[in-house]
C-alpha cells in the first residue's frame, strides 16, 4: 500500500487536537475538525480502513470453485475468487501490466483474464500469459502475480484486510463468535432477504457516534423508545467491539395494540454489537441484520443495512419478516435527520468540541478513543 504524503494535502494535518483520556467524567469529544476536514478522512483510510477487516461480500456468492465477485474497500478495487482448490483468494482487482481490472461483475471461471490486454491469470493470482510481450528485458513471467490481500468467511459473510500483517478476525470477532454460538445462533444458516442502501450527508464517524449511544432514544425515535426497557439500556465496551443491551419493555395491562413488539424469551436473549470501525450486528434467533457504514467523502456516507433470516417463509411469516424491515427503515429515517443536521452543525462557526453523558455516551468514548489510537499509531 502506497503512503499518503500528508504534505501533499495542503496545510499540514495536525492530530494534537484531541488527546482523549480514560476518565469519562472528565473526557472532551472529538473535534469538529475531525468531521469536517477531507484530509482527515485521507488518513482514515491509510490508518483505519486498511487496516481492520471490512466485509465485502456473501459467502454464496464463492460457494464453488472458480466462482468469484469483485467489489471495493474505500476506493480500493478488490476481486475475491474461489480457487479450483477450492481455496478462497483475494486480490486487488489491477493487473500486473497497465493497471487494467482482471475481472468484472461475479461469475465462474477457471482464470481472470485483464479487461484491457488480455494477460490472463490463474485462481492463484499466478500470471499465465502475456499475448505479444516477447523481447521484453528484466522481466520474468513466472514472478508476476496478481497483489493480494487477506481473506477469511465469517457466518454468512466474506471480510478481506488490505493489511497483509494483520492479526487473524479471530482476534476480533472470536468473542463475538463465541457468545453467539453459546446462545445457540447459527449465522450460517440465514439467508438474505433484502439489502437496503442509504445515503446520509454527514461524516461517517457522526453516523457510528450516533448508534453507540441510547440517550437519544427518548427525543429522536419515541417509536423505539417505546419498546425499549430504557432504564435498563447499557453499552459495553471490549479492546476492539461493544455490545449492547437493550431488552424489549415488558407489555403493561391494554397495551399490546400499542406495542410493535411483545416480549418473548427469543428477544430477551438479542445479541447487538458494534465492531471497529464500521460494522454494527444484531443477532436474534431467527434473523439478524448487519450494518455497514463507508465513507463516500468526508461529509457523505453510505449505510448498507442487510437483513437476514433463517427461515424466509410466505404468509404471516413474511408479512412478519416486511414488519421488521419497515420498523428499522423507520428508525433509520429518524437517524438520517439528526445525523445530517449534526454534521451542519459542526460545521459552523459556533462548536468545536462537548462532553459526555457519563452514564449513556461510554460507547462513544470508546470508539472516539479507538480513532485516535489508529490514527496516531
Amino acid at each position: 500500500m502506497k503512503p499518503i504524503d500528508l504534505d501533499s494535502l495542503g496545510e499540514p494535518l495536525s492530530l494534537s487536537g484531541f488527546s482523549p483520556t480514560d476518565d469519562l467524567a472528565k473526557a472532551e469529544t472529538m473535534p469538529a475538525s475531525w468531521y469536517t476536514d477531507p484530509r482527515m478522512l485521507e488518513l482514515e483510510k491509510e490508518r483505519i480502513f486498511y487496516k481492520t477487516w471490512q466485509p465485502i461480500g456473501r459467502v454464496d456468492l464463492v460457494r464453488r470453485p472458480g466462482d468469484f465477485f469483485t467489489c471495493e474497500v474505500v476506493g480500493q478495487p478488490l476481486v475475491i475468487s474461489r480457487g479450483l482448490d477450492n481455496k478462497l483468494r483475494a486480490f486487488y482487482n489491477v493487473c500486473m501490466h497497465r493497471a487494467g481490472p482482471v475481472a468484472l461483475g461475479q461469475g465462474n471461471r477457471k482464470s481472470l483474464q485483464c479487461k484491457y490486454h488480455g494477460w490472463t491469470y490463474d485462481l492463484q493470482g499466478k500470471l499465465m500469459n502475456a499475448p505479444e510481450f516477447e523481447g521484453v528485458e528484466n522481466w520474468e513471467k513466472k514472478e508476476i502475480c496478481l497483489a493480494p490481500v487477506l481473506v477469511e468467511e465469517w457466518g454468512p459473510w466474506v471480510f478481506v484486510n488490505l493489511d497483509l500483517n494483520a492479526v487473524p478476525m479471530e482476534n476480533t470477532y472470536g468473542p463475538i463468535q463465541s457468545e453467539i454460538l453459546s446462545k445457540g445462533f447459527d449465522l450460517s444458516k440465514m439467508s438474505l432477504i433484502e439489502r437496503r442502501d442509504y445515503i446520509i450527508d454527514c461524516n461517517w464517524k457522526v453516523y457510528v457516534d450516533n448508534y453507540l449511544e441510547g440517550y437519544h432514544l427518548p427525543i429522536a425515535h419515541p417509536g423505539l423508545f417505546r419498546e425499549l426497557d430504557y432504564d435498563q439500556y447499557r453499552v459495553d465496551t471490549f479492546r476492539y467491539y461493544s455490545s449492547q443491551y437493550a431488552p424489549i419493555r415488558p407489555v403493561e395491562n391494554g397495551e399490546v395494540r400499542d406495542r410493535r413488539y411483545v416480549r418473548t424469551e427469543a428477544e430477551a436473549e438479542a445479541l447487538y454489537y458494534w465492531i471497529f470501525p464500521n460494522v454494527m450486528l444484531n443477532v436474534y434467533l431467527d434473523n439478524t441484520s448487519i450494518n455497514i457504514i463507508l465513507p463516500i467523502d468526508h461529509e457523505k456516507t453510505l449505510t448498507i443495512f442487510e437483513w437476514y433470516f433463517q427461515q424466509p417463509g410466505t404468509g404471516e411469516g413474511w408479512d412478519s419478516m416486511q414488519q421488521i424491515i419497515a420498523f428499522s427503515d423507520q428508525i433509520q429515517q429518524e437517524d438520517i435527520e439528526i445525523c445530517e443536521n449534526v454534521q451542519k452543525g459542526l460545521k459552523s462557526n459556533a462548536y468545536n468540541q462537548g462532553r459526555f453523558s457519563v452514564k449513556r455516551e461510554n460507547g462513544v468514548h470508546h470508539f472516539q478513543t479507538l480513532v485516535h489510537e489508529f490514527l496516531t499509531r
